[in-house]
């Protein structure tokens, strides 16, 4: 994070040194927050932070502190917050922000900023004189604008809720309706350009519709799914050679993408589209999550297991360049038959739909049947090509949080799409993790060059939580059991408040100037979310109360958000629904080759509402689950809550009770 010929300034980590610095010189911080696969971050790096002139000047006037947001999301949620109540408008990255130099209060927030006047925006060594003056002269006024926020920061998320309030499914459907409103009944989606996938939104409409089967089918939530996810597809947001989604359509055609593939994107499309594949069986979903989760173990999984966080938008300084193509390439790559077909497929047949006349590639047209097996020697030969181009930058740091997405993904599409090969590799991530990144009861939060540092976030111990479920109804394994209750136990122990829900940071982590318990989904689900949704799991799974008690009061300390913004709060929303309809818990017991021919009965439906676990008859079980004994044959056992049928013997007993 020093200096260097290319850089100049004199970046120093968020640490102890740097705050210390600042102190003693009575300079102000200058903090950047951005990621690696930020294009406007190298923009401004680029133009400014390698500018001699304009480094000079931050080095003379600030302590300079860079910051990955995606290591430090604590730094990031704060800050963005500040950015947003001090300006009205949504931050984003990189984010600017100046502080003061005793109590990291903000000063003044912004985002991109040029190196010379543009955009209607002041030159960047404008701001930085700017700031520093106001520093300077106005130390009264921003120490009272800092009281000020820092009492508007408690009021974000500290609510605590009504104990006593009756849960119902009202928020679920004020979502829905929400939801409705703002579905483009053109592309899908919602709202308009630019358009991001919202993956937790879509489950929660899937869900929905699951929920109203057999009364008045709920079909226009089902429309609004299938729509919005065959439209992502067949779009640019999709990668049509490699597999996987970017990050967001600039357009609200899905046609031109924001070039990024982030991992927790990524995770999460490929569980909607298995779900929805389980629940529409539309060959499509299947094609898409298949394919996505070939990317993923072919160009994002570490040789030790663990999955890394981004591939770049740009490569040779040129956002989308790896992935574009011109009608020549076409010719020249393939056969005469195989170049027609490949260009009618993915629309080199129309108008050239990007920069400098080449075309990115989207499903223009269905391919016959007969022409299939013509299409896919031609996607191979173009993907074959494709690799030998300059590569994109990958981030290969490797975040706990993300990691526990990506391995509830794979677990999912595993069952799903019957393939073994995925909890493998589901599998081999945990185990890097636990070798790497647990000790002494805690998680570290990332690993890169050989070094797990930083302590582990809400999100961290609770999506690696919820990962380690899905995985365990792949295969069982008890030490993954284990695991799962150690870092839910860790949860309580380290990040519970009294008034309920969870804070982002744990009781012992360094001190901010606030302390975020985040409820919205973001990027990313609410780590409140994915926390209440594993506990209601485990806590049914093993009969322990706390968890119940725990994931309940979560839900109610979030109800007075959810009441505000219902389609924002959907993994919230997910578990208040668990709460009114308790999971129905599926165990077998048999041996491991008999569990074989069981198995697929636990996986062939679409059942959010369901945990299913297929359990050697010699393994060893704690708690409640030690009750569903093994027998000399298969037995099942099906509970639903605390109510519980009578042992079933043979498998199509279990297929008549499981509907």
């Amino acid at each position: 994070m020093c200096s260097s010929d290319l850089t100049p300034v004199q970046w120093q980590p968020w640490d102890d040194v740097a705050l210390a610095d600042a102190r003693g010189s009575g300079k102000p911080i200058l903090l950047s927050i951005g990621y690696s696969a930020c294009h406007w971050c190298h923009v401004m790096a680029h133009e400014s932070f390698e500018d001699a002139a304009t480094a000079r000047l931050m080095n003379d006037l600030f302590v300079n502190i860079k910051v990955d947001r995606e290591e430090r999301p604590d730094l990031d949620k704060i800050y963005q917050i500040a950015h947003q109540l001090f300006t009205g408008r949504a931050g984003g990255w990189p984010l600017t922000v100046f502080l003061t130099p005793d109590s990291q209060v903000p000063i003044f927030t912004g985002t991109y900023f040029p190196r010379e006047r543009r955009y209607g925006m002041p030159a960047f060594s404008e701001v930085l004189t700017a700031v520093e003056s106001y520093f300077r002269s106005k130390g009264e006024e921003i120490e009272q604008r800092g009281v000020g926020l820092i009492d508007a920061l408690k009021r974000e998320d500290v609510q605590s809720g009504d104990d006593f309030a009756t849960l119902s499914r009202a928020p679920l459907l004020h979502a829905r309706e929400r939801l409705a409103q703002s579905f483009d009944e053109q592309h899908g989606g919602f709202g308009d350009a630019p358009k991001f996938p919202h993956p937790t939104t879509i489950e929660l409409l899937l869900a929905v519709w699951h929920a109203s089967r057999g009364k008045e089918a709920d079909e226009r939530a089902l429309a609004m799914v299938t729509h919005t996810l065959d439209c992502m597809a067949r779009g640019g947001l999709y990668d049509q050679l490699g597999g996987g989604f970017c990050r967001y359509s600039v357009d609200r055609e899905w046609a031109i993408p924001h070039f990024e593939k982030m991992l927790y994107d990524n995770a999460q499309l490929l569980t909607v589209y298995a779900n929805a594949y389980a629940a529409t069986g539309a060959p499509l979903y299947a094609r898409i999550a298949a394919e996505t989760a070939d990317w993923v173990r072919r160009d994002m999984q570490d040789a030790r297991g663990g999955f890394y966080s981004t591939l770049d938008a740009d490569s040779e300084h040129e956002e989308g360049k790896f992935y574009v193509w011109t009608p020549a390439e076409f010719d020249a790559l393939l056969t005469p038959e195989e170049s027609r077909v490949a260009k009618a497929a993915y629309g080199l047949n129309a108008p050239a739909n990007f920069e400098r006349k080449h075309w990115h590639l989207y499903a223009a047209e269905a391919v016959p049947e007969a022409q299939a097996p013509v299409l896919a020697a031609a996607r191979t030969k173009l993907l074959a090509a494709r690799e030998k181009r300059v590569w994109p930058g990958r981030d290969e740091k490797l975040l706990v949080s993300w990691n526990g997405l990506m391995i509830g993904a794979l677990a999912r599409a595993s069952r799903v799409l019957h393939r073994p090969d995925l909890a493998e590799s589901a599998t081999r991530a945990v185990d890097f993790i636990r070798a790497e990144l647990w000790s002494n009861g805690r998680l570290k939060a990332t690993y890169k060059d050989g070094r797990a540092r930083l302590a582990g976030y809400l999100d961290d111990y609770a999506f690696l939580a919820h990962g380690l479920i899905e995985l365990l109804q792949c295969r069982w394994r008890s030490s993954d059991l284990a695991f799962a209750r150690e870092l839910l136990d860790a949860l309580l122990a380290h990040f519970a408040d009294e008034r309920g829900g969870f804070f982002f940071t744990a009781d012992d982590h360094e001190r901010l100037i606030h302390k975020p318990k985040p409820f919205a989904d973001e990027a990313v689900p609410s780590g409140n979310g994915v926390a209440a949704v594993a506990l209601l799991s485990l806590g049914h799974l093993l009969g322990e109360q706390r968890y119940l008690d725990a994931a309940e009061s979560t839900v109610r300390a979030a109800l007075h958000s959810i009441d505000r913004y219902p389609e924002g709060h959907a993994t919230l929303l997910h578990a208040l629904d668990e709460l009114l309809t308790p999971p129905e818990i599926v165990v077998v017991r048999a041996t491991k080759a008999e569990l074989a021919g069981w198995q697929p009965l636990l996986d062939r439906d679409y059942a959010p509402h369901r945990l299913s676990f297929a359990i050697p008859a010699d393994a060893e079980l704690p708690s409640l689950l030690a009750e569903r004994a093994p027998r000399t044959t298969p037995v099942a056992y099906v509970c639903a809550g605390m109510t519980c049928r009578a042992p079933l013997t043979s498998q199509a007993e279990l297929a008549e009770a499981l509907g």
